[in-house]
């Protein structure tokens, strides 16, 4: 089980895994996303036009500051900037915006890290950062070593994707992938007893990995490595192995 959405491409690197090994692979989200309402937003004192540039790092991030601000009822200016972690999130904000009027900017690795040279060189700007309800200071802590104008603030929050009683009765897997904190928190309360017993474990991040282990499970996949960066690489190294 991959506990994120099916992917929308044929050509996902999972689909190929599923055929090369002749594994079922069943996405079910174990985390979902939901609005915080503009009352909630306000009382953390945020005034959007206090800020000229926003940084994104997910496409939750998009969805949620522009529906806030449509329901605050703030005009985005035309010269406000946006800094993305991937161009797929940075070319996301055509939804809102019309694309060629905005300043974007952004990275490679979907690391912000990969973003501060650039946030660097408009270090006047004065950065907003959208988040979810479920976050570390890391980020934080990344943009102060930097001595950049910076503001976090909650714009949605991250909450367990309740099983039903169907999917609880029916769960019956070889391995379960999980790609953040949260998910580990749904495992655990939608399966207050869960015994992992010969079921592996799959994570993607060490913030994910960290949750395993408090939560008293056994690891047996981390990703990413310097081999392999990406869970569907780690995946399919996994598999090779059983097959020795």
């Amino acid at each position: 089980m991959v506990s994120q959405p099916k992917p929308t491409s044929d050509k996902s690197p999972y689909f190929d895994i599923a055929r090369r090994f002749d594994v079922e692979l069943v996405f079910r989200p174990f985390i979902k996303v939901e609005s915080i309402s503009a009352r909630e937003f306000r009382t953390q004192k945020v005034n959007l036009l206090d800020y000229t540039a926003v940084v994104f790092t997910s496409r939750h991030a998009i969805d949620h500051y522009f529906t806030l601000a449509k329901e605050l009822r703030v005009q985005i200016p035309e010269d406000m900037k946006y800094f993305c972690v991937t161009e797929t999130i940075a070319l996301y904000i055509q939804k809102y915006v019309q694309y060629r009027k905005r300043k974007v900017f952004f990275g490679t690795t979907g690391r912000v890290d990969d973003l501060l040279p650039t946030m660097i060189k408009h270090k006047t700007e004065r950065y907003l950062v959208p988040m979810s309800s479920v976050h570390t200071d890391s980020l934080t802590q990344l943009l102060d070593s930097k001595k950049l104008q910076h503001k976090e603030c909650v714009m949605y929050k991250t909450v367990s994707n309740d099983f039903t009683q169907e999917e609880i009765d029916t769960f019956d897997y070889d391995m379960l992938l999980f790609f953040s904190p949260a998910g580990i928190e749904s495992l655990t309360k939608n399966f207050p007893n869960f015994d992992q017993g010969k079921i592996a474990i799959g994570t993607f991040g060490p913030a994910t990995a960290k949750a395993v282990h408090d939560a008293g499970l056994r690891l047996d996949l981390e990703a990413p490595t310097d081999k392999y960066p990406s869970m569907t690489g780690a995946l399919q190294h996994y598999l090779l192995m059983q097959e020795d």
